[in-house]
């Protein structure tokens, strides 16, 4: 029993990342049905952004450290990380998107911005690993014959804050619902008054703040950092994302969650080299028996 309330928590944890991740994937997809490969990428740097920013101040604010340095160092990355997105959607998409180019060639833009993304990493840093700093101190609580880290408790809420912030500015705000109204038609949007340009640099920005939040996170959990530490968690983000119905906020949530409890319990009962193995057979029996994935809805798309 003590085995199975401790890798439930463990799976929470895992589960969060996938889910913050996935909920970038979503906003994107939801304005623009683009799916942005190069979110997966976009969290890796932020996590080496939010390296740097840390060695920065330290060096010159020797006494700075615990929940200052945290808010500091998350707001930095968060705000440095969207200026990345929003410099990617104007340089690489905007262009295509204006030209009314194929969607196989965003596709293949996408990828190549993650590409570049890593190698730009490796050429720049190296090779090698680097270790992420410690920015909070971390606390050990049991309950009973479980152990419960405050790390994993701050990395569990903040999904679920994010999550209830994100579905409070998507469904309830003026901008969220302009971002809706986009995804239905973008081509009606600007007869309407409504800026089509800035809502989906917004939606950018926004998406990549998200993936700065779990790099952050991620950094703090597994203090190791390579140039290519985001593309495995981000092509199974992507998974959650549709597992969960890309566009549904809801179900990138969920979808996250469920695909972290599956990681999870599968290395606890199997060697972990089948862990990847699930993940993406489960994206195959996901799509064949439910294309729209849990919650998704399907919709036609204009030409």
């Amino acid at each position: 029993m003590t085995f199975f309330i401790q890798n439930i928590f463990n799976a929470l944890q895992w589960g969060s990342f996938y889910s913050i991740i996935a909920l970038g994937y979503c906003l994107v997809y939801g304005v623009l049905r683009l799916i942005n490969f190069a979110h997966g990428d976009i969290f890796m740097t932020s996590c080496y952004i939010a390296f740097f920013i840390v060695a920065a101040l330290t060096s010159y604010f020797a006494g700075l450290s615990g929940i200052p340095l945290f808010i500091i160092t998350l707001i930095a990355t968060m705000a440095l990380t969207a200026l990345l997105g929003i410099g990617i959607e104007r340089i690489a998409y905007r262009p295509l998107r204006k030209k009314g180019a194929n969607r196989l060639y965003v596709v293949i833009t996408a990828l190549m911005i993650g590409f570049i993304l890593e190698n730009g990493n490796l050429g720049l840093l190296g090779a090698s690993s680097r270790s992420f700093p410690e920015i909070l101190p971390k606390s050990i609580w049991t309950v009973g014959p479980v152990t419960i880290t405050s790390l994993k408790v701050l990395v569990i809420v903040s999904a679920i804050v994010i999550f209830v912030i994100l579905q409070f500015i998507v469904q309830k705000s003026t901008l969220g619902m302009s971002m809706r109204a986009i995804s239905y038609d973008k081509f009606a949007i600007p007869l309407m008054g409504i800026p089509l340009n800035k809502v989906i640099t917004f939606t950018f920005g926004l998406g990549s703040a998200l993936a700065a939040v779990a790099g952050i996170l991620f950094g703090m959990s597994y203090p190791v950092m390579d140039p290519y530490m985001g593309m495995i968690i981000g092509w199974k983000a992507f998974i959650a994302a549709v597992v969960g119905g890309i566009g549904d906020i809801k179900g990138a949530f969920i979808g996250g969650f469920l695909l972290g409890f599956i990681e999870i319990f599968v290395t606890a009962f199997l060697p972990s080299s089948y862990k990847d193995l699930v993940s993406f057979v489960i994206l195959l029996v996901i799509l064949t028996i439910k294309p729209t994935g849990f919650f998704g809805v399907a919709k036609s798309t204009k030409i």
